[in-house]
């Protein structure tokens, strides 16, 4: 095993936890929950071993129907030392609301692109996971609503510079640090994002039981080649 270089490894997840998840969201939530020794397991098989490894949850669902259960932005957790924390905030994601089909997703993307990630590390990484079974809302869709966040982005060009944007211009995210893998549909903005972004791959399902089609080995095996 290679042990001179430190891997230092941040994850957002963005999970869609509207009504129409239903059974889906116990799939997403127990890879969520496997999610830390799988991919060390996996790491170590590939002769390489993960320092440090954090994990975030988004939860998502529609600001205009949800009001303010539409979002749920935790903190960083260590996953070795504060698994317990993590896996609480998982376990208690329930399916529910969403009014109409799309979802205010492209909000928790922003609220991912926009995360204290870690400088720490020879090799980093910075790895978003949208799961949605759902399309999204044209940023500020939703903005009347009185839980609406005031500083959100205005629209995706705003959205997309904040992924394209070097840090010392004033980005977030390191360019040869970061991934984004999108599970979710065939729609606009998901699509669009796929093709203009660098660093993304869209494994596109059918609205309401795409994602029940995607194996868990076939993720871990993306998100491991993203990280070798």
């Amino acid at each position: 095993m290679n042990n001179h270089l430190e891997y230092c490894v941040d994850i957002v997840f963005c999970i869609d936890t509207t009504g129409s998840m239903g059974p889906l969201l116990d799939k997403v939530k127990k890879h969520a929950l496997n999610f830390y020794h799988d991919l060390k397991n996996e790491m170590m098989q590939k002769g390489k071993n993960i320092n440090c490894l954090r994990a975030k949850i988004v939860a998502f669902k529609d600001y205009l129907a949800d009001k303010e259960d539409a979002m749920l932005v935790t903190d960083f957790y260590e996953l070795s030392e504060n698994s317990s924390d993590f896996d609480s905030v998982i376990n208690g994601l329930y399916p529910s609301g969403g009014g109409d089909e799309p979802e205010d997703a492209l909000e928790a993307l922003a609220y991912a692109i926009k995360s204290k990630w870690t400088k720490a590390g020879d090799k980093r990484r910075h790895l978003i996971v949208v799961w949605s079974d759902a399309s999204t809302h044209p940023l500020g869709f939703s903005s009347s609503s009185a839980f609406y966040p005031r500083n959100m982005v205005k629209d995706f060009d705003e959205l997309t510079n904040l992924w394209d944007g070097d840090p010392e211009d004033g980005g977030c995210m390191d360019e040869n640090a970061k991934r984004l893998l999108i599970f979710a549909p065939e729609a606009e903005y998901w699509t669009t994002i796929a093709d203009t972004w660098d660093n993304v791959i869209h494994f596109p399902s059918s609205a309401g039981d795409g994602l029940d089609r995607l194996s868990y080995a076939e993720i871990m095996s993306q998100i491991v080649n993203s990280l070798a």
